[in-house]
């Protein structure tokens, strides 16, 4: 069996999850944040600088730190998916999903069959799990968490459609995009009154299908709001976000 608990077994133990997220390229950043009391780290090839070497070579240095490691690819690059869960990830994360559809063709390249159509070839997942092949393939699907964004007013208006698609484990919300989506492109809101409903909208339906409903907070602060809204995962922040923060505090510290 695996070393330590999966992901989807971290999340039915009823707390929400709070997860680093990291877009900086080098993977000791990643492993870092994973000695961190993080539950788990994100790390973000959609929008951050990671490509797959660089999250090849920090999925082992986040596991070594007893956590597991999910991915964001980029939009539509699904194929990508079954490479980074190969590559050890838990999760993935895929931004604009739109359509049930789109959600199809995501579970179809992270799940094995009869759920998807997920090819073999899983090098460094076998040894990070320390299963063998055979086992590794009846138990992957419970293993690894498929994720689908809901960042529109087309997803948000199909949510349940979404949540429906066998092998989508659940939906994470991008609130930053989904703040242009519902003002039209007129301002950038992730906590705004507007916001806020759709995300709960979004909870009750995921929780309604009895499957996961994940979210990106800003900050800290926000992440303890979203906590108790009852979210079962949470982003906090970025590696970006903290970098400055530490550094600021630091600097003010230096000239009191």
């Amino acid at each position: 069996m695996p070393a330590h608990p999966s992901l989807a077994e971290r999340l039915s133990g009823g707390a929400p999850l709070l997860t680093a997220w990291c877009g900086l390229p080098h993977p000791s950043v990643a492993g870092i944040l994973a000695r961190e009391a993080f539950d788990a780290v994100v790390l973000d090839t959609q929008h951050g600088a990671i490509d797959f070497a660089a999250a090849v070579q920090a999925v082992p240095l986040i596991a070594a730190a007893g956590k597991p490691a999910l991915v964001r690819i980029p939009v539509g690059e699904f194929a990508s998916a079954s490479r980074y869960l190969d590559a050890g990830a838990s999760g993935i994360i895929a931004p604009m999903i739109n359509t049930a559809e789109d959600a199809r063709r995501l579970a179809a390249f992270t799940k094995f069959p009869p759920l998807g159509e997920r090819s073999w070839g899983p090098h460094a997942a076998l040894a990070l799990t320390g299963l063998e092949p055979a086992q590794y393939l009846k138990q992957a699907n419970d293993l690894t968490v498929t994720f689908a964004m809901v960042e529109t007013r087309e997803a948000l208006a199909i949510v349940d459609d979404i949540l429906a698609v066998p092998g989508i484990d659940g939906i994470f919300i991008g609130p930053s995009d989904l703040s242009i989506a519902l003002s039209g492109g007129k301002g950038l809101d992730p906590a705004g009154a507007e916001v806020d409903k759709a995300l709960d909208h979004a909870l009750a339906r995921a929780k309604a299908a009895g499957k996961i409903a994940a979210v990106y907070a800003v900050s800290g602060a926000r992440a303890a709001e979203l906590s108790a809204k009852g979210f079962h995962l949470i982003a906090v922040g970025s590696d970006m976000g903290m970098l400055r923060a530490g550094a600021q505090a630091a600097l003010a510290a230096a000239r009191a």
